[in-house]
Order: C-alpha cells, then structure tokens, then sequence
C-alpha cells in the first residue's frame, strides 16, 4: 500500500509542459517517481519543443520510446470571439490543438501501450466541458466533445488494460485566463462562485493526475473528475 501512488519505473508525456497547469502536472509526475518526457511548442529548455497537432513531430520525439506508460493531453488553447462573428481559422486552429491532437496522441501512445500491457491516459477536459461560457463556442465544443472521446477511448481500450480519464480545472489562475485574473471585478466574481472561495493553482492538479496515474486508481476509467473549488455543484 505505501506504494500505491509510486511511478517509480514509469514513462510518462505530458503535452503543453513549459508553463501553468502542464508544468505543475510534470514537476508532480517526476516528484513521484515518472521519467516525464515534456512537449510543448514554445522554447523551454525543461521541454522537448513539438507541435503536437503535427504528426511528424510526435513521431519524431516519441518514436526512440519503447514504452509509454501515462500520457497527460494538457496542451490547449483558447480564442474568445462573439458567436456571430467567431472566425473560423479560430475555430479551426482550436480544434486542430484542443481535439484533434489529443486523439491522435491517444492512437499513437495507446498502440505502445496495447504492446506492453497497459497504461493511463488523462484528458485534461475544462469546467467547460458540462457549464455554458460566453464567447468561447469553439473552446467549449472541443473541450466537451473531449469528455465524450474520453468515455468512448475507456470503451475501446479497456480490453488492453488502458484507462482513460479527464480531468475537468475550474477557473485556475493560468496565461490563458490573465486578463480574468488581473481584472479585480472578474477576480472577485469567479472566486466568490466557487464554494472553495478562491481560484485554483496549479498545483491543485497534481494530486488527481498522480493519483489517475498510478496503480491507486487501477479499477477507475471514464471517468471526469472536476476540479473547480465546487463551482459546478453551486446552486445559491
């Protein structure tokens, strides 16, 4: 038991690594044990610089790996414009990021996993995945349609002994969301509809991400965990 949460021996990616809730993820991963391999399209010198919406690059930095034990979809982007007027390079580069690279990492890393006998695969998914937010369609399509292809790749790859999990952040004080953050009236408004009272860091997804990870969690799969401070079961 005092092993449960070891990923001594472990192989594990995790895609946009350099910065945020990737970082955290990785430096948690490591702390536990996990030979973590970052990707990220910035240059980061903790990081293996990819394109992980570019299949050549995947193989490229992936393929010298025999076995890959977790694989962590974190990298995201996020592009608000009005319903009306959303553009569709916006929409088109959010999905190419937001879902589709995170499917075909999936095929790609689940076939070494089918070969070496199991794995994990952790979606990071968004409050946004069950909650409607304004001006946002094409992040909220990918991030929900990721929850469903989450449960559809548990179906599939259960017989392989891989499980598939999403992890769903509430508002975390992230890039992504500064101008939310740095914004005194915003701050105060999304911290005081959490139940926890205040915004996430980071390092609150280290735990349920160890915890998907390892062997503590071997009979969990399909499943969509929210780590939103109690936003979304908040009625008054």
């Amino acid at each position: 038991m005092s092993n449960l949460f070891s990923l001594e021996s472990k192989v594990a990616v995790v895609t946009g690594a350099a910065r945020g809730n990737g970082k955290a993820i990785t430096e948690g991963l490591r702390e536990h044990g996990a030979q973590v391999i970052g990707l990220d399209i910035i240059d980061d010198k903790r990081c293996i610089k990819c394109n992980v919406t570019s299949a050549e690059d995947i193989d490229q930095h992936l393929g010298k790996y025999p076995h890959i034990d977790i694989l962590v979809n974190n990298a995201g982007i996020s592009s608000p414009h009005p319903f009306l007027s959303y553009p569709e390079d916006a929409w088109e580069n959010t999905y190419e990021v937001n879902l589709k690279a995170p499917f075909k990492l999936m095929q790609y890393v689940g076939r070494l996993m089918k070969k070496n006998g199991g794995g994990s695969i952790i979606n990071i998914t968004s409050l946004n995945a069950e909650l409607a937010f304004p001006d946002n369609p094409a992040y909220m399509s990918c991030k929900g349609a990721l929850k469903q292809l989450t449960k559809s790749a548990a179906l599939d790859l259960g017989q392989h002994n891989i499980r598939v999990n999403g992890v769903g952040p509430g508002y975390f004080k992230t890039e992504m969301t500064r101008s939310s953050w740095e914004d005194k009236e915003k701050f105060e408004a999304r911290k005081e509809r959490t139940v926890l009272k205040r915004w996430g860091e980071s390092e609150d997804l280290v735990g349920v991400c160890v915890f998907l990870a390892s062997d503590a969690s071997a009979y969990i799969t399909g499943q969509n965990i929210y780590v939103d401070g109690g936003w979304s079961i908040k009625g008054l």
